[in-house]
């Protein structure tokens, strides 16, 4: 217990001055950060380390896609729009080009499944991470806080309740602790500490125009988005036959066993911001 407090404890400073220095180049290092660890995570859980190049490329494709943003704005100002239409789909076309390279330089000794796979969640961890910087360009601080939020809090209300309300089981082959209550308790709560930061937020900037009632909605919305990137990252733990997928945080886990949830509820929130006016 001591050693999960401690990293906790560590995790949330870092976690502060990221978000502190949010306007800065420091949130898409961090954002690129957490995807080069993520991916590094899945892949050892799908034993494709040791397909370097594989893995070298996966991960300079994902760490790249933030660091084009940074460089849009270093370069710009500000992110310029067609700078970013033209640089992204190169860097995708290279990533897919040097996939299908290495399926017929390795296609000995490289499944083709493994492959796809690497793929897959190299595109899907290096989008799904990008939606906080997007948020942070249409919302600003306060978006990316609440899709953080959404994202993690759901899961203390759903501790809480299947604690105390828990009786039927809502996946027990796959996560034996949740409760179908828990769920229900998740959902409401989420909604409710969305409301709550927004409320926070509104004494600080006077000229917020929040809409509470869309934003209660959303986060039920999202506890449910996050129970599913939850029970998904879960369930590939188990077919691995592994308990956490890293160390990088004692008593934790590693960055998928943190952000599994963020991974689906940050995009959902990137479509929510931009098309309900939320704030």
């Amino acid at each position: 217990m001591k050693t999960r407090i401690i990293s906790a404890a560590v995790a949330i400073v870092i976690a502060v001055i990221v978000l502190f220095l949010h306007n800065t180049y420091v949130l898409n290092l961090a954002v690129a950060f957490l995807i080069a660890v993520a991916l590094f995570e899945l892949f050892g859980a799908a034993d494709l380390r040791k397909y370097k190049l594989l893995c070298i490329a996966s991960i300079a494709f994902g760490c790249s896609v933030p660091c084009v943003w940074l460089g849009a704005d270093v370069l710009f100002e500000k992110t310029d729009q067609s700078f970013l239409k033209y640089v992204i789909p190169v860097e995708i076309f290279v990533y897919i080009l040097v996939l299908l390279c290495l399926l017929l330089a390795y296609y000995k000794t490289v499944e083709f499944s493994k492959l796809f796979f690497a793929g897959f969640e190299t595109f899907f961890v290096t989008a799904a991470m990008s939606c906080l910087i997007i948020i942070h360009s249409l919302q600003g601080l306060i978006g990316v806080i609440l899709t953080l939020c959404a994202a993690w809090l759901a899961d203390s209300g759903a501790y809480f309740a299947g604690t105390f309300f828990g009786k039927h089981k809502l996946c027990p082959n796959i996560s034996p602790k949740k409760t179908v209550e828990g769920l229900i308790g998740g959902i409401i709560s989420n909604g409710i500490i969305l409301c709550l930061v927004a409320l926070v937020y509104s004494f600080i900037d006077d000229k917020a125009n929040i809409n509470y009632f869309i934003l209660f909605l959303v986060g039920c919305v999202a506890a449910v988005m996050g129970l599913i990137g939850d029970l998904s990252a879960s369930l590939i733990k188990r077919q691995a036959n592994i308990k956490d997928y890293g160390k990088i945080m004692p008593g934790h886990g590693g960055v998928m066993d943190r952000f599994d949830s963020v991974l689906v509820v940050a995009p959902f929130m990137m479509l929510s911001f931009s098309f309900f006016n939320i704030i």
